[in-house]
């Protein structure tokens, strides 16, 4: 599983593309990436397993990328549910040269301990469309395709003339009186504390984890609900159970798309990235480059967003995305300054050091 959230991101909201001539034009310029991805029909028949978290991914990258790849290519990408964090199926993989996938998708964590390990093959980068993608998103052995972000969510009916707008107000608790739900995990618990603290985003990592339990411990005895599953966060929101909850957005998205009360607070975001690796060795590793850069386009990527409320790592994707749709991605120009990177290298190294001490703080 990913260190940072769970991958079973719910369906989001209908939308359609805008058919302007700025679209047309983008046509235009996918057909001539198409004919550099595959410069002939003689692919018809190349096939590739490419592996995602499934749930609405299936929907979403099905219709944004492997329907037209294989429409395009003539190469058939075949899509399939992985593991949720596959790092030791990759790694089974190259260690046996049998690849049950030609693709994968992979967090940040899950990128940076196969890529230590050698096992990842290079991308590459000279391939259409991929100078677009943002730079946060940008690896010589991994491209990301989307990003997630841990916000803070809360019911407008508890608070119609404006809730919390920060983590310093979510840990106001005579400003902001309500019933609260945090994480259970030490993941995001001590970025929020410690901005809440009053420390800066860019003096965030490393973490001061003394100073983030010391915060924490302000807050340990309001908190009426420590969830585990981002199902469970959904559900709290829905009911009413809690008040307010730091939650990934697609989760708290689907109770706002189905009418409810809740409102999404995105100022002080912690958001990641997942996206593409290729297994070290793989005999297919050039036409899963292949697929990896037909993903990097602009108009397909806006294509899985009507679908998965995860925000596309090519900038340019924006112009064919509609303002309603956009204001629900973390990428969105008008979100994105406002949300946070968190350092996937920091956890590596202090992961299970914070868990105990989290594990025990809860305890006592």
């Amino acid at each position: 599983m990913s260190i940072r959230r769970d991958h079973d991101a719910p369906r989001a909201w209908p939308t359609a593309l805008r058919l302007d001539r700025r679209t047309f034009l983008a046509g235009a310029s996918t057909a001539a990436a198409t004919a550099a991805l595959a410069p002939n029909a003689l692919a018809q028949g190349e096939r590739i397993v490419v592996a995602d978290p499934g749930g609405p991914f299936a929907k979403a990258f099905g219709e944004a990328f492997h329907e037209p790849f294989k429409k395009d290519t003539g190469i058939t990408s075949v899509q399939i549910a992985r593991e949720h964090e596959p790092t030791a199926q990759v790694a089974a993989m190259v260690k046996a040269k049998s690849y049950t996938w030609d693709v994968v998708t992979l967090t940040l964590s899950a990128r940076d301990i196969l890529h230590k390990q050698g096992l990842l093959e290079p991308l590459d980068w000279n391939m259409p469309d991929m100078s677009e993608i943002m730079k946060e998103a940008r690896h010589t052995h991994w491209m990301g395709t989307d990003v997630y972000c841990t916000i803070l969510a809360y019911r407008t009916d508890k608070f119609p003339k404006g809730g919390p707008a920060s983590w310093r107000d979510f840990f106001d608790v005579e400003k902001f009186p309500g019933r609260r739900s945090m994480r259970k995990s030490p993941i995001d618990s001590l970025e929020e504390a410690l901005l809440a603290d009053g420390v800066t985003p860019d003096k965030l990592y490393p973490l001061d984890v003394d100073r983030a339990f010391k915060k924490l411990d302000t807050i340990k005895k309001h908190v009426a609900v420590w969830w585990t599953g981002g199902a469970q966060t959904t559900q709290l929101l829905q009911s009413g159970e809690v008040d307010m909850v730091p939650t990934w957005n697609a989760r708290a998205q689907t109770v706002t798309d189905a009418g409810g009360p809740v409102k999404i607070e995105w100022n002080q975001g912690l958001y990641s990235i997942e996206g593409w690796g290729i297994a070290k060795g793989n005999p297919k590793a050039n036409t899963a480059r292949k697929f990896v850069a037909y993903t990097a386009n602009a108009k397909r990527q806006a294509a899985f967003t009507p679908h998965l409320a995860y925000g596309p790592t090519n900038p340019n994707a924006y112009k064919f995305i509609d303002k309603a749709t956009a204001a629900k991605l973390p990428t969105a120009p008008d979100i994105f300054p406002k949300i946070i990177l968190a350092q996937e290298e920091w956890w590596a190294a202090n992961r299970q050091k914070a868990e105990e001490r989290f594990t025990a703080w809860l305890l006592s």
